[in-house]
């Protein structure tokens, strides 16, 4: 498939700091996060003042089928005279820096979603969903 002139896209993977420059990341690790969520990028696009774009969350790229990634289309014009950028990866570059960013932040702050609550978040901690009992098997339903 032929590559529009009138559109710039922006799949997930390009900001995926697990992935290797070789399978398909395009910006560095240091403008990298691992497990970019396509909110997530639309949020950092939007802070680096990009505003004319649309979202395809369902859009898998085309060497990876088996992810549905999704997807940001935006028009090209746009993009570089907002950010300042003289190609795509400077484009990229610029979305991927504000995303490690806010993401060290939330780091900082303690906000990480992968961890655990802390030991003494008694409140936190009874939120999670937990099927293991004290031996460490799962509840038997029905008395069986």
């Amino acid at each position: 498939m032929a590559a529009k002139r009138d559109e710039m896209t922006l799949w997930t993977g390009y900001f995926d700091s697990r992935i290797s420059r070789s399978d398909g990341r395009r910006v560095p690790k240091s403008a990298s996060i691992s497990k970019p969520s396509l909110e997530a990028v639309v949020w950092a696009a939007r802070s680096a003042g990009i505003r004319k774009m649309r979202q395809e969350p369902e859009a898998s790229h085309p060497s990876r089928p088996h992810a549905k990634e999704g997807r940001l289309v935006m028009p090209p014009s746009h993009a570089l005279e907002v950010t300042g950028a003289k190609s795509k990866e400077g484009v990229m570059q610029a979305i991927g820096k504000v995303l490690r960013n806010r993401s060290e932040q939330a780091r900082e702050q303690g906000k990480d979603p992968s961890r655990a609550p802390a030991k003494g978040d008694r409140r936190r901690r009874a939120q999670r969903k937990s099927f293991k009992q004290r031996s460490g098997q799962r509840r038997k339903k029905f008395g069986r």
